[in-house]
């Protein structure tokens, strides 16, 4: 019986130690961290008007080597290097002494056969000549005739004429040098620059592409402006004036596998010279129901695939394949695993990983709008 007063002791140390167990506890509840918040995008489907921006150099519209047609010495040239200038304006003064007499000699046989064959044709009727004395005087004639034409067109040839309107180039050759017929070298080019041609370069994989997106209604036709094309200059200026695509080329080059399309562009200033480079863009289709993700939001993994932390409807975090076609301002276009309605985050990418529990809110900074989106062509991930 001496043991029974530690009883009651044993009984408060147990009750005690419970009473403290809980309050661990409670202290260790109190001081768990909350949910780090993160800033989502809540995406929607927005109508996106898709063209493609390819690069390509200007070419002129026509272009013509003046060469000359008869042989000679240049006694003037009758233009301004640089200038522009009108078909059928003179620029080059052959020697035209030798074709002139040229000329003269065969108008004076011309003559001479003209009046021998009008004396046999008096006579043939009175039987004074035979038949085949005027024949071959007909045909002297005729033939001296052919020869002053001939001299006409070589004497007509000593003043070198533009064969269009354009702007002009250097000349080769100055007075007093000796040309010839059917040199190789030209004289000048003329190049008319009003309107101009623009020369692009598409792969043919991506033609193939667009054909059966708009086949399998991914994508609708751009309508009656399809065809307008927009330019970007090399320092990153806009061309005033649209371009219309002309026609595509038939076959594709076997070295680079793309295909060459050609636009025609006003260039009433001459801003476009041949030889540019540039960037055009072509309308491509527009995209309805169309998923965009904001890029800061798209990561990688270890493969290089590309990859976004959505948050789920319990406020999990879960990491997401995604499959992108192109860029369209600072979003990508998502042809696959994300859908309208899913909520990506964009801030508070390094606090969390993948099955963290979250306290997500609406981004301001990156709110989606519901204006429709123009895409260019820009970086592709599969």
């Amino acid at each position: 019986m001496q043991f029974k007063p530690a009883v009651p002791a044993l009984v408060s140390a147990i009750a005690l130690a419970t009473l403290l167990s809980g309050c661990n506890k409670e202290q260790a509840a109190s001081a768990a961290p909350p949910p780090p918040q993160v800033g989502v995008v809540t995406l929607q489907p927005k109508t996106v008007s898709l063209s493609n921006d390819l690069p390509g150099r200007t070419s002129a519209f026509r272009a013509a080597e003046v060469r000359p047609q008869v042989d000679g010495i240049i006694l003037k040239r009758l233009f301004k290097e640089g200038a522009d200038i009108k078909a059928g304006q003179q620029l080059y003064q052959i020697d035209p002494s030798t074709y002139e007499a040229n000329l003269a000699n065969a108008q004076a046989s011309a003559e001479q056969y003209r009046s021998l064959a009008g004396r046999y044709r008096q006579l043939i009727d009175e039987q004074a000549v035979s038949r085949q004395e005027y024949d071959t005087a007909r045909a002297q004639q005729q033939q001296a005739e052919a020869q002053v034409q001939t001299a006409q067109i070589n004497l007509r040839y000593t003043k070198v004429l533009a064969p269009i309107s354009g702007r002009i180039g250097r000349s080769a050759v100055t007075e007093g040098a000796l040309v010839t017929n059917g040199q190789t070298t030209a004289l000048a080019t003329i190049q008319q620059l009003d309107p101009i041609y623009v020369d692009v370069t598409q792969s043919y994989s991506d033609m193939l592409k667009l054909r059966r997106a708009l086949d399998n209604g991914q994508l609708q036709k751009a309508g009656e402006n399809a065809a307008k094309i927009n330019l970007t200059l090399e320092d990153g200026s806009k061309y005033p004036l649209d371009g219309t695509l002309e026609f595509s080329e038939v076959s594709v080059d076997e070295t680079t596998g793309s295909v060459t399309l050609r636009a025609v562009f006003p260039n009433p200033d001459h801003l476009l010279l041949p030889g540019m480079f540039v960037h055009a863009k072509l309308p491509a289709g527009i995209a309805q129901q169309a998923i965009l993700a904001p890029q800061v939001a798209v990561a990688r993994d270890l493969k290089g695939n590309p990859t976004v932390m959505v948050v789920t409807a319990d406020n999990k975090v879960e990491q997401r394949p995604i499959k992108t076609a192109r860029t369209v301002g600072n979003e990508w276009l998502i042809e696959d695993g994300l859908k309208a309605g899913d909520k990506v985050i964009v801030e508070g990418l390094q606090f969390v990983k993948p099955g963290a529990t979250v306290n997500p809110h609406e981004a301001q900074s990156s709110a989606p709008t519901n204006a429709p989106a123009a895409a260019n062509a820009g970086a592709k991930s599969e």
